[in-house]
């Protein structure tokens, strides 16, 4: 199994260090945020260290996500929650402060103080089809 000495969620998932565990299998672990954004904010990450979601393999990620709408289910009834956001912070310019691939799930509620509006943008005009096409041809490269 792949484990990074220093990374603090690898000692957790080795239980040198305590957490509030929530749920865990031969592949992941989830548990409660100890800086949460809301009550019951839950993280699931999986046993062995990767550091970016590019670096998990593919059946590792459909086990994370196989297990998320059980804790979703739970985190509405234990917390009340009527909604949630899933969320993964991926690399140190897009939030990562766990350099251990992560996924918040944090429960919303009609009202709270979280917000969930973004500036979104418009694409000039063919720019997203030259991306589209972009992406085509490095998924089909991956993929040979």
């Amino acid at each position: 199994m792949l484990r990074e000495p220093d990374c603090i969620f690898c000692k957790l998932v080795a239980a040198e260090i305590p957490a509030a565990v929530v749920y865990e299998n031969d592949a992941l672990i989830a548990f409660l945020d100890n800086g949460p954004l809301a009550d019951g904010h839950l993280l699931i990450t999986p046993r062995e260290h990767f550091e970016r979601l590019s670096d998990v393999p593919p059946d590792t990620c459909a086990l994370l996500a196989r297990a998320m709408p059980l804790l979703v289910r739970a985190m509405s009834e234990v917390v009340s929650s009527p909604g949630c956001n899933v969320l993964l912070n991926d690399g140190k310019v897009a939030g990562q402060e766990v350099p251990h691939v992560h996924f918040h799930l944090i429960p919303r509620r009609e009202n709270d103080s979280l917000g969930y509006r973004w500036s979104a943008q418009t694409y000039a005009e063919g720019r997203a089809a030259s991306i589209a096409m972009a992406y085509q041809k490095a998924i089909r490269e991956a993929i040979d």
